[in-house]
């Protein structure tokens, strides 16, 4: 599935109480998921703007119609190797709270694969051990055909002092940022 028809299928209903639509994507082999409540839209991977003396896995911002979007490695994010550049690649845009207030954050992937519903009956809790990545970081295991899914709280993949380098990122003025194609 390329970006613009997981967007299309994101503009649908959001599922019931009992069963929630998940975005399912592609990083470093791995399948992972995260609620498509708190995802604004999937844009190709574009060219990026480096910021200096940022933490590795903030590859830079992005121009996203005149607001400054920092993007973010997840791969880097999860101590793995930084994400290599292909053609399938795209930047999830998501929206999390930083106390008050909603900061827009790319989210960059190998490849986005499908918009899935899960019901609540599959999906276990978080295990304690046996991950590639942070325990905070995992909202859930979900089954999918009998095979599990990493579904990621992405409010809990980046922490407070990120948040905060994320918010500095963003205040740069967009006229200086080459717009997202």
């Amino acid at each position: 599935m390329d970006a613009t028809q997981a967007a299309k299928t994101l503009s649908t209903d959001s599922g019931s109480e009992d069963q929630q639509q998940y975005l399912t994507f592609m990083l470093s082999g791995e399948t992972y998921a995260i609620s498509i409540l708190s995802i604004k839209e999937i844009i190709q991977y574009g060219q990026l703007t480096e910021i200096p003396r940022m933490p590795d896995f903030i590859r830079g911002v992005i121009n996203l119609r005149g607001a400054v979007v920092p993007v973010i490695d997840l791969s880097s994010r999860f101590g793995k190797s930084p994400t290599p550049i292909g053609r399938r690649n795209c930047i999830i845009i998501i929206e999390v709270m930083l106390g008050e207030m909603t900061q827009n954050v790319g989210v960059m992937v190998d490849a986005v694969n499908a918009v899935l519903k899960i019901p609540a009956t599959e999906i276990e809790h978080a295990p304690s051990f046996g991950s590639n990545i942070r325990a905070d970081f995992i909202a859930g295991m979900g089954k999918i055909k009998g095979k599990f899914v990493i579904i990621l709280d992405i409010q809990y993949v980046l922490s407070m002092d990120d948040m905060a380098t994320l918010a500095a990122v963003s205040s740069i003025t967009a006229d200086k940022v080459v717009p997202a194609e």
